[in-house]
């Protein structure tokens, strides 16, 4: 198994207040990038909103491939947006992508 940061861009299209970001940033801790010695070193936290209401999720997820790293991210993502009541119309998610492999556990 390898640890892989994602990240897994989206748009609020409703909105989300500060309440629901840190709800979401609480749901996504035990992924946080931070965790990783590349996650520290390029500081990535585990989510980012710009002022369009667009954001980043960058989550550390254990897989054996890329593309599973992804697919897992992306499940992971969907499901802390629902923990916090943002469904899929109201956070539609990008294609994840592999921001990193992290070289030091």
């Amino acid at each position: 198994m390898t640890t892989y940061v994602i990240s897994v861009p989206g748009t609020f299209t409703g909105g989300a207040g500060p309440d629901t970001r840190t709800e979401l940033a609480r749901a996504l801790r035990p992924e946080d990038p931070h965790r990783t010695h590349l996650g520290t070193e390029e500081d990535l936290d585990v989510l980012t909103v710009n002022d369009d209401d667009t954001f980043t999720l960058r989550l550390t997820v254990d897989a054996s491939s890329g593309p599973e790293a992804e697919r897992e991210a992306k499940r992971i993502a969907a499901s802390a947006l629902s923990a916090v009541g943002l469904d899929e119309s109201r956070a539609p998610l990008g294609p994840a992508a592999v921001t990193g492999i992290d070289s030091e556990g």
